[in-house]
Formats: structure tokens, C-alpha cells, sequence
């Protein structure tokens, strides 16, 4: 079946964008391996959905902090939220649109981020 199978978002330290990605988004690493000299793999899936994301620091026409639009969906967008204004992120006000509840972040790189609830995927 057709589909996009992976996201790639542009990050300078691997690590910290992992941590980021799981302890406030859910995400947890798949798959960790050396691809080649200077160059890591590291996936990142969330729940059993099909699309995964992998953090990148090789893809030199992706740079860090450019990636935009980029909307991860999650369960209790309100607590999300509050975790990050909690610890120091800054996070555009809650929203409700039709098609669910949102609101923006940064990731640590700059990567423009929408974290939602949305109505379709439940």
C-alpha cells in the first residue's frame, strides 16, 4: 500500500532531538545504527502507526531548524502542552479548528512543529 514511511527531520545532536521526541511527543527509537563515517540512523516510531521519523544531520540541503509544517498528532495535546510551557519551550496558545486542537513549538533545533489532537485519526 502506498504511503509515506518516513519523515526526515534536521537535527545537530541526534541524541537531544530523541529525547525531545520521546519524553514530550511519545516517540521511541526503532532502530540505532551507524550507516557509514559520520553518518547515524536513528528512527523513531510512535505507537503503532506506520509513518516513523528519523533524525538527520547529513543531509546537507536540510538544514537544522528548517523543517516546517511538520504536524504530529497526540493524545493529550492540553498536557503536552503544559509539560512544555512547564519546561521552558515556547508555545503558541492553544487552538480549536474544525478538525481538532493544536498548537506550535520549536523542537531544540528550531524545526516548526504543530503538536495536535486531531478529529480524523480517532
Amino acid at each position: 500500500m502506498p504511503g509515506i514511511s518516513v519523515v526526515s527531520i534536521p537535527v545537530t545532536d541526534q541524541d537531544r532531538a530523541a529525547a525531545f521526541y520521546a519524553r514530550y511527543l511519545g516517540f521511541r527509537v526503532i532502530e540505532d545504527q551507524q550507516m557509514g563515517p559520520g553518518m547515524r540512523w536513528l528512527q523513531l516510531a510512535c505507537g503503532e502507526l506506520p509513518t516513523t521519523i528519523t533524525l538527520t544531520t547529513w543531509i546537507e540541503v536540510m538544514a537544522p531548524g528548517t523543517l516546517s509544517g511538520l504536524m504530529i498528532d497526540v493524545d493529550e495535546v492540553d498536557d503536552v502542552h503544559s509539560e512544555l510551557v512547564a519546561d521552558g519551550f515556547d508555545c503558541s496558545a492553544l487552538d480549536d479548528e474544525p478538525w481538532g486542537r493544536y498548537f506550535m513549538v520549536k523542537d531544540p533545533d528550531g524545526n516548526q512543529l504543530i503538536v495536535a489532537r486531531t478529529t480524523a485519526a480517532h
